[in-house]
């Protein structure tokens, strides 16, 4: 008995470990994007998938013997692949043609493919050797066992693992732990197999486990992967709702994804977890007030009732998958369509919704059929449980619409792809005004009246850094690098004989910028696109002497973390030119992110100053209306700039943040910086 739950556990616990350690590792090769976790996900439950459907076919074709030694052959190759450290070589390059999903599922594959595979079969695979040892006892608390140590594995990531250890050092721990799973996953094969009873059960042995061993029907296997696949759908779709206005960071990985576990934990431990009388109604109600809130940016309100949403309603439908379980026979068969379930829903929010919704659709899709789900379990029950049912799913389906209404009420264009969703809207009042948005955030725009069209909005305003830094330059010729090109605002400050190059990751971003607004076409200087993530164009391309180094790469509200290290630091300053300066967009609603810069500020020996920018004097008929408030830190040597009246009168020195480290690419902690 500690044999097989020695094994699982170990397993459980490296099978979820590794999530967040690997995507941690890849998240900068492709611009720090939200949709990097979710494409994470469609690979681990598929490959979960294959795991069980493995188990399964072992199971019921090979002898004990032969199962035992096929598996151990595989952990022997599986240990010749460490350590789990990715290839340079799929980080993508200026002209690769590989579509980031693409490339992250091999990248993905080649690192750790194998071993994943093998730590995923463990549980279904060593509760098969358990019931062929010993036939009197139900091994369904191993499974509540194993996502145990897959909570324990997520909890301690943020909190023991990833303030402590660099990547480096998190990838090679994580392997020596596997060679030790490795061998105590062999022993527990071959002393299965020497074990293994071949007769049927006792006859006494069969109410003794309390299920009854008829075959599954097949609606009963499709109500399995349509449970599994609505929780596996609603994780996703919070998930990405979170990562998208926060931060692509493991901390916002980690939280729904435990209570995913959670609830797995719960309802396969003990049926007195999941009590219907109470989470039935808490189903009714919860789901349409998270798709009332599937629109708010309020995320200190919406994100409880997301978190407690989706514990719910994962309550719920693994709640009526315990309910719906076969006898031990078919043990193997249930988890292959849970995971089935589970890929299928990873695929949907992770491939599908990116590349055939316009939209940020998904969680309200989900929403509905969770809600459906719930009317479909209830129709046998008394009448009045069936309608309220039935107006959870009328309330969750007119939320929905009208988010969707509002979604697109106005919208002139609306393009989606791997990196989020990009949309223009018109405001005839108090002036003609265009804006871009990405995900939720509005990401500038340009007024329409052809007096206004050149002045600079949203965070580009005259009192902004931005503002103040080109006031303050001389009047020579300016080279000037941004990194993320939103709408193009900035190069309303360009000059003739000027040179305004934009780095941009998203190509809908820049097709947006150059037909829906008219910054760039219109800009007097030169100006040039470079497709692709910044920092790793940078890194590629000759030194550039830029005069201003803009950094307003954003994805909704979220921060690439990856551009705020002193391995990026290092690759700006080569670009810079002795006197020159950064500008670093700093508006954010949930972190503050200098603390990060006035470190790196420190250790190169630059100062570092904050304007916070609150234009007043607005009125509803004037330009400046379109002026937003924001915080930006501006970042140089030259003493003769920050001295300039321009800077010198809005700007701030940052306070240093006792013992708070210089971020590396290799440990970088969000959760010190937090508001």
């Amino acid at each position: 008995m500690l044999l097989h739950a020695g094994t699982i556990f170990l397993s459980a616990f490296l099978l979820f470990l590794v999530q967040p350690i690997i995507a941690k590792q890849i998240l900068p090769w492709f611009g720090g994007a939200a949709s990097v976790w979710a494409t994470c996900l469609v690979f681990f439950q598929t490959v979960l998938l294959f795991g069980y459907a493995y188990a399964d076919w072992t199971s019921r074709y090979l002898t004990p013997r032969r199962q035992a030694w096929l598996h151990v052959a595989l952990l022997a190759v599986s240990l010749a692949l460490l350590p789990i450290i990715p290839d340079a070589g799929w980080k993508p390059g200026g002209d690769s043609g590989m579509a980031p999903t693409l490339a992250i599922l091999g990248l993905l594959a080649t690192t750790i493919g194998l071993q994943y595979f093998l730590v995923s079969t463990t549980s279904p695979l060593v509760q098969a050797w358990y019931w062929r040892r010993f036939r009197h006892v139900v091994p369904y608390r191993l499974f509540a066992l194993s996502n145990f140590a897959s909570l324990l594995a997520l909890l301690a990531y943020p909190v023991l693992i990833e303030p402590v250890l660099p990547l480096a050092a998190q990838a090679l721990s994580w392997s020596a732990a596997y060679a030790v799973f490795a061998v105590l996953c062999a022993a527990t094969a071959i002393v299965s197999a020497l074990h293994a009873r071949t007769a049927a059960p006792d006859a006494a042995a069969e109410p003794a486990a309390g299920v009854a061993e008829r075959a599954p029907t097949p609606g009963e296997r499709w109500l399995w992967i349509g449970l599994s696949a609505t929780g596996s759908c609603l994780l996703l779709a919070v998930t990405n709702h979170l990562t998208q206005n926060i931060a692509s960071i493991p901390f916002l990985w980690v939280v729904p994804l435990s209570l995913y576990l959670v609830t797995f934990i719960l309802c396969f431990d003990h049926p007195r977890w999941y009590q219907r009388t109470l989470f039935i109604p808490l189903v009714a109600v919860l789901v349409p007030v998270m798709a009332g809130y599937g629109t708010s940016l309020d995320l200190w309100v919406a994100a409880p009732i997301y978190a407690a949403g989706l514990f719910v309603c994962c309550m719920f439908c693994h709640g009526e998958l315990y309910l719906l379980k076969p006898g031990p026979r078919y043990l193997t068969t249930f988890y292959l369509m849970i995971s089935l379930g589970g890929a299928l829903g990873a695929l949907l929010i992770g491939v599908a919704a990116p590349n055939f919704l316009p939209g940020y659709y998904e969680l309200e899709i989900t929403l509905i059929a969770c809600a459906l789900l719930l009317f479909g379990r209830m129709l046998k029950g008394r009448w009045w449980i069936a309608g309220g049912a039935f107006a959870a799913v009328a309330a969750t389906a007119t939320l929905a619409a009208h988010n969707f209404n509002h979604y697109f009420y106005d919208t002139r264009v609306m393009m989606r792809n791997f990196y989020g969703v990009v949309r223009t809207r018109d405001f005839p009042d108090p002036v003609p005004f265009r804006a871009m948005y990405h995900g939720s955030i509005k990401h500038g725009g340009q007024l329409l009246d052809a007096a206004w069209q050149n002045q600079p909005t949203a965070y580009f305003g005259p009192t902004s850094a931005y503002g103040r830094v080109f006031a303050s330059l001389p009047e020579a010729p300016r080279r000037v690098g941004i990194v993320g090109l939103g709408a193009g605002v900035i190069a309303a400050y360009a000059r003739r004989e000027d040179v305004f190059r934009f780095y941009e990751i998203d190509p809908q971003v820049a097709a947006v910028a150059m037909t829906e607004f008219s910054f760039l076409r219109n800009s007097p200087a030169q100006v040039e696109i470079v497709l692709g993530d910044g920092r790793l164009s940078l890194e590629r391309e000759p030194n550039q002497q830029y005069d201003l180094l803009a950094l307003d790469a954003f994805s909704g509200d979220s921060i690439p973390m990856h551009l705020l290290t002193r391995e990026a630091m290092a690759t700006y300053l080569r670009h810079l030119k002795p006197d020159g300066v950064i500008v670093f967009q700093a508006t954010n609603r949930f972190v503050d992110i200098a603390p990060v810069v006035e470190r790196l500020a420190a250790e190169f020996g630059f100062t570092a100053v904050l304007v916070s920018d609150t234009p007043e004097g607005r009125s509803d008929k004037s330009a400046d209306y379109w002026l937003a408030d924001t915080d930006q830190i501006i970042f140089t040597r030259n003493t003769v700039l920050l001295a300039a009246e321009p800077i010198r009168s809005g700007a701030e020195p940052l306070m240093p943040r006792p013992a708070f480290p210089v971020w590396t690419d290799d440990f970088y902690n969000l959760l010190r910086i937090l508001k």
